[in-house]
């Protein structure tokens, strides 16, 4: 049997890391980026590696249902699917809100839509959520919620805006809301994909050492305050995250499924308190 794993947002920081990590873990590994210089530059530094798995570089944007398709096809042609690594999305200072929610949760939706004729027994999926989920609070109200569930409703942003008013257009608070919907959509698909022998989680990063992060610090001064805030006072770094998306994936986490994974250096033990979930 040949196993592929996939590693979305490849082309550079968290999403690079962790398809260095699966590279020594499927015999065949899709590199998957909307930079197709990127990607294939991360295709051509993994294969010189000598890593185990064959090395393919894919373009793609995650909201691109037909692309996503093909993505689905060529796994099917390579063998079986084992491996998901979705580290693809954008942050607060790359789009308006209505693009943050396309790409960060409805393009989560429409991926895992995608692959999921092929989950089989042993097939794992880690989604890419985040800490800023986490400074939402835990009572929304229902209305939120039930719209974030549905993240595949041609009506998703307007029932959004509809509940959350003109609050929802500030895009840093469209990043945490959108985050919140990875992490639903998460719970949900444990549901789904269980039967079939598969499994998926969600990781919530706290500020990392990557160049989507560094943008984000430059230009948000209240991520000065959580890395000042951050219990083991430094950055996070992107092997850090892969190690743990690998786990995720791995026999080892076997029974663990539906659940997200707080990666932060401890500042939302900080900022947030006891009384928060872990």
């Amino acid at each position: 049997m040949t196993t592929v794993g996939i590693a979305t947002g490849a082309g550079r920081g968290m999403g690079r890391a962790c398809a260095a990590r699966l590279a020594d873990t499927v015999d065949r590994l899709l590199l998957v980026d909307v930079d197709e210089a990127a990607v294939v530059a991360g295709a051509q530094e993994l294969s010189a590696s000598e890593r185990g798995a064959g090395i393919e570089p894919f373009v793609l944007d995650v909201t691109d249902r037909a692309r996503l398709d093909e993505l689905a096809e060529r796994v099917r042609a390579l063998g079986t699917l084992r491996a998901v690594a979705h580290a693809a999305g954008i942050s607060p200072t790359m789009a308006d809100w209505t693009h943050i929610f396309t790409v960060d949760l409805v393009g989560t939706a429409l991926l895992a839509d995608a692959l999921r004729p092929l989950v089989t027994t042993g097939t794992a999926m880690v989604c890419f959520a985040s800490m800023a989920a986490r400074f939402l609070g835990h009572d929304p109200g229902p209305t939120v919620d039930a719209a974030l569930d549905e993240p595949l409703d041609e009506r998703l942003l307007d029932r959004l805006h509809d509940t959350l008013g003109p609050a929802i257009e500030d895009s840093g608070m469209a990043y945490a809301w959108a985050k919140r919907g990875v992490q639903r959509f998460v719970q949900q698909e444990a549901v789904r994909v269980g039967p079939l022998g598969g499994r998926v989680c969600s990781v919530s990063p706290g500020i990392i050492d990557t160049p989507q992060g560094r943008q984000e610090a430059e230009s948000q001064p209240f991520m000065a305050e959580l890395r000042r805030r951050t219990p083991l006072g430094r950055l996070g770094q992107a092997d850090e995250l892969a190690a743990v998306v690998a786990f995720l994936l791995s026999d080892e986490a076997s029974f663990l499924t539906g659940v997200d994974v707080l990666v932060d250096g401890g500042v939302c033990a900080a900022m947030l308190g006891s009384g928060q979930d872990s």
